[in-house]
């Protein structure tokens, strides 16, 4: 071991550890039997001591469980894959702590690693076989088996990432997917109580909600960039009326107002996907992005969005709206929604006003920099993610009315592309911002899977920071 004055004194004070003196005879033969597969795995590694270190909760975690040591031990293939994912990431390491069934997911490289990202339509199958195994009115164990797709997905688009098996879009591809096929079954999770308790929601003119309701993600759900660990930023959207007639509530036989149901409706989701079990939670949920923000309806109609968005919200909140996207729900109110959504940043903006406003909410944001003479905040700092996102945004509500084209599209990389194609752009300088952009979000990534901060060293990206930021100026300077 090139680490060994490290790593000895980690070995002795694992030997000596509290959680080793409560093992029964047979945890501590198979420990036994597992430390020096352990050990020479770890051979083959200059930073063995800080991978042993990663490992130690792990270890901790399946000690009364023991079962998992002997799936290590018998499972060469597994114990290598474990070394060499732990290495790469501490996030993952504290993810297999958390929950040791994932070292299932270690036996098999076919399954672990992959060349290309699923589809949403093979997520959605891939849950939708495991959920068949699972009575309906079973909500608990439901709960347990999205919790366990949602970690062994993380984990293989984490393990895809670290080895290099998938390029950083593919990635955000992946975990954005995942996250849209989770939402779309709690959503289908929550409806269906409701509806048995009191009907279905009606429109106007009596036509029933199947579900006239939808998930619309905003940041970076919406922008498919989500990343590992990433919250949702969600706003949620009915198509039914207010309750001021008859048509306006549901059809059950306890009836309740549309805007009664949406709401218990909204609540429910939101409860499902921040429950706290054993397993953890679903997802953290971000829900400020709503119409007049946390002291806004839950679930707003899309008239009442529509006109909050055309009369009261802020320039930010439409740079926002850039940003925003169907994620689960009713087909036909996506469509709507799209059509609002396009007039609504499509609109005709003063350019002086609309500059003086994005610069002017990025100045506010400035207070979140935490850059220094030694260090540089990768999302917030001067030619960081930020700029760069505050610079797209602004490019679509400025010149949106004239080139429809950038209304379709919600991630950044794509709205430069439409900016090179409209002519508004040259093709080198969108082709250099997409290439900063992905090492930014690239180097984001690498700092969350290894669980250090989004500080990186002060000339750390100088010439991504460089092109970002004259392109700011350029534009917006």
């Amino acid at each position: 071991f090139s680490c060994a004055e490290q790593l000895q004194p980690l070995l002795q004070a694992w030997r000596s550890d509290k959680s080793l003196s409560h093992l029964h005879s047979d945890g501590r033969d198979r420990l036994n039997r597992f430390m020096p597969l352990l050990l020479q795995e770890l051979a083959h590694y200059t930073q063995a001591d800080i991978i042993f270190s990663r490992l130690l909760p792990l270890l901790r975690a399946v000690l009364r469980r023991s079962a998992y040591l002997v799936l290590l031990i018998e499972n060469q293939q597994a114990l290598k894959q474990l070394v060499l994912l732990v290495d790469a990431s501490s996030w993952i390491a504290e993810q297999l702590a958390l929950a040791p069934v994932l070292l299932d997911e270690l036996l098999d490289p076919r399954h672990l690693y992959r060349d290309l990202a699923p589809s949403r339509e093979e997520l959605t199958d891939l849950l939708r076989q495991q959920m068949l195994r699972i009575p309906e009115d079973d909500l608990e164990m439901q709960l347990e088996t999205l919790r366990h797709f949602k970690r062994s997905h993380s984990l293989r688009a984490a393990a895809c990432e670290v080895t290099q098996r998938l390029p950083l879009m593919k990635v955000s591809d992946y975990l954005t997917f995942m996250a849209e096929v989770i939402l779309d079954y709690v959503l289908h999770m929550a409806w269906k109580p409701l509806a048995n308790k009191h009907g279905t929601p009606q429109l106007e003119d009596g036509t029933v909600c199947n579900p006239g309701f939808i998930i619309v993600g905003y940041g970076k759900l919406g922008g498919l960039e989500l990343s590992h660990g990433s919250d949702l930023d969600l706003v949620f959207i009915h198509n039914a009326g207010s309750g001021e007639t008859l048509a306006d509530t549901s059809t059950g036989q306890t009836p309740i107002e549309n805007s009664t149901f949406f709401a218990r409706l909204g609540q429910k989701i939101i409860h499902i996907l921040n429950t706290r079990t054993v397993n953890g939670i679903l997802y953290e949920v971000d829900m400020r992005l709503r119409p007049s923000g946390n002291s806004g309806l839950l679930v707003a109609s899309l008239n009442g969005f529509e006109r909050y968005e055309a009369n009261n919200a802020w320039t930010w909140e439409h740079q926002a709206l850039v940003r925003a996207r169907v994620v689960a729900g009713c087909p036909q109110l996506t469509q709507q929604f799209e059509t609002v959504r396009a007039h609504i940043i499509g609109r005709e903006r003063t350019f002086d006003a609309l500059k003086h406003d994005v610069v002017d909410m990025r100045n506010k944001m400035r207070t979140l920099d935490k850059s220094s003479t030694t260090h540089f905040d990768l999302k917030y700092g001067h030619g960081g993610i930020v700029d760069l996102e505050f610079l797209v945004q602004f490019a679509v509500l400025a010149w949106g009315h004239a080139h429809p084209a950038l209304l379709t599209w919600t991630d950044n990389i794509r709205i430069l592309e439409q900016l090179a194609i409209s002519g508004l752009m040259p093709l080198e300088q969108t082709e250099q911002l997409k290439e900063a952009y992905r090492a930014l979000r690239s180097r984001g990534h690498r700092r969350v899977l290894l669980g250090e901060p989004t500080l990186l060293e002060a000339d750390a990206l100088l010439l991504e920071r460089a092109i970002i930021t004259a392109a700011w100026n350029s534009v917006l300077g």
